[in-house]
């Protein structure tokens, strides 16, 4: 059997660049995928300098037929699709929803939950034809509890949690699985405002039973699994990875 072939989105820094560098590391040709080649292409040649498979495709996931552009070209490159990682997401907005007007609401709704719906759409076939795989989506804890900063991040997090399920249900039969990592606050760019505020900082890492943040890499290996044989038998799930602060009530 030829080596799988993995999609991630959003890959060229934080949770998706770490997920695509791990998974190389396990055995997959990975493309990388950013809205940008020039900023998806020095995280390829990294991997293929180790030793890799890599192909970095621009994809700006709110504009559909760059997803459409992003699933062919990696088949046509590699050949064949094992999983799809759904890491690229939207927040513009960093305060009460009030502070949310329509335009920005769409962008988060648009990016976050239909570019995730539709992508998983067009990998089926692909995924189908390569005996089943895995769809991953990447959530957020934003998604199971109510906050006053990024409420409407949330709602779309909680959208993308109900369309792991429906997609579990749709694609099943195709042999394919959906889950979803929920993270807690991990140190990225994409989670700046949030690390930029240091009472929010000392609430996380006074609040959660691990005491610390997490990194990019640990939400990665939740990743892995997920798209890997380990998970075989799981399928419309969300895994909370939150170092247990989703225990103690929330945030």
């Amino acid at each position: 059997m030829s080596q799988p072939v993995v999609i991630i989105t959003g890959s060229s820094r934080g949770i998706g660049r770490a997920a695509a560098e791990l998974m190389s590391l396990r055995g997959y040709r990975v493309v990388v995928s950013s809205r940008s080649r020039e900023t998806a292409e020095p995280v390829a040649e990294a991997i293929r300098q180790r030793g890799g498979q890599a192909h970095a495709v621009a994809c700006h996931i709110g504009h559909e037929e760059q997803l459409d552009g992003l699933i062919g070209e990696a088949v046509d490159h590699f050949g064949r699709l094992d999983a799809v990682v759904m890491n690229a997401a939207s927040n513009p907005v960093y305060g009460p929803s009030d502070q949310v007007d329509q335009k920005a609401f769409d962008l988060i709704m648009r990016n976050n939950v239909y570019s995730a719906m539709r992508l998983a759409h067009l990998a089926r076939p692909h995924l189908k034809a390569a005996g089943g795989g895995a769809v991953v989506l990447v959530s957020s804890i934003a998604g199971l509890f109510g906050n006053r900063l990024i409420g409407v991040y949330g709602m779309s997090k909680a959208a993308e949690n109900q369309l792991v399920r429906n997609l579990a249900l749709e694609l099943g039969g195709d042999g394919i699985r959906v889950n979803a990592v929920a993270p807690g606050l991990v140190k990225t760019d994409f989670a700046r405002a949030l690390l930029d505020d240091e009472r929010m900082v000392r609430y996380f890492e006074t609040t959660t039973p691990l005491r610390r943040l997490a990194e990019p890499d640990d939400i990665a290996r939740v990743i892995a699994f997920l798209c890997g044989e380990d998970s075989g038998w799981l399928s419309g799930q969300v895994i909370t990875a939150d170092g247990g602060l989703s225990v103690t009530g929330g945030f």
